[in-house]
């Protein structure tokens, strides 16, 4: 990828996580990434292509954010390491993760579906842990997290938040 590609994906990146998309224009985009608008659409063919192209970048890092936790065979690090997941990923990228949780207010970019594979994975962890309702637990650690994810966004927590040694020892991990 060339280094005016990057800077236009870098730009757009930060004022679609801090504006909101349809906040900014291709015209501001390109003056924040000192390129041509032209070399946007050359890129991008438009606003919604390099929204697109940010949210392919999305899909590989969450893939790779899941990989350990989905191939882990011990329900309890499978957890552990779910509940580390936004202590550990947000502070690095915040722009990124930011971005995410804006489109999640977008429909056409709200796709709870993906996470499915994670929230399986954690049933299945519960389920191996004895839990009575292990999908409930599931949802209800997922819908935690989330929320832990946005409370970490604003600022209001660290990332050595002590809830993360709350959820811990709650969960015995």
């Amino acid at each position: 990828m060339t280094d005016k590609k990057e800077n236009i994906l870098a730009a757009a990146l930060d004022l679609f996580a801090n504006e909101g998309y349809h906040a900014v224009s291709t015209s501001k985009i390109a003056k924040h990434a000192k390129v041509s608008e032209g070399l946007i659409f050359r890129h991008f063919n438009n606003k919604k292509g390099l929204l697109e192209a940010i949210m392919k970048d999305a899909e590989q890092k969450v893939a790779q954010m899941l990989a350990p936790i989905l191939f882990e065979d011990d329900p309890k690090e499978v957890i552990r390491k779910v509940i580390q997941t936004p202590f550990n990923l947000l502070p690095k990228n915040y722009g990124f993760w930011k971005l995410q949780y804006k489109l999640k207010w977008e429909t056409e970019y709200n796709h709870p579906h993906k996470m499915k594979p994670l929230i399986d994975k954690m049933q299945w962890a519960f389920a191996k842990l004895g839990a009575e309702e292990p999908e409930q637990e599931a949802i209800l650690l997922h819908n935690i997290l989330d929320m832990v994810g946005i409370r970490l966004m604003r600022r209001e927590w660290d990332k050595d938040s002590s809830f993360q040694a709350f959820l811990m020892r709650k969960y015995k991990v």
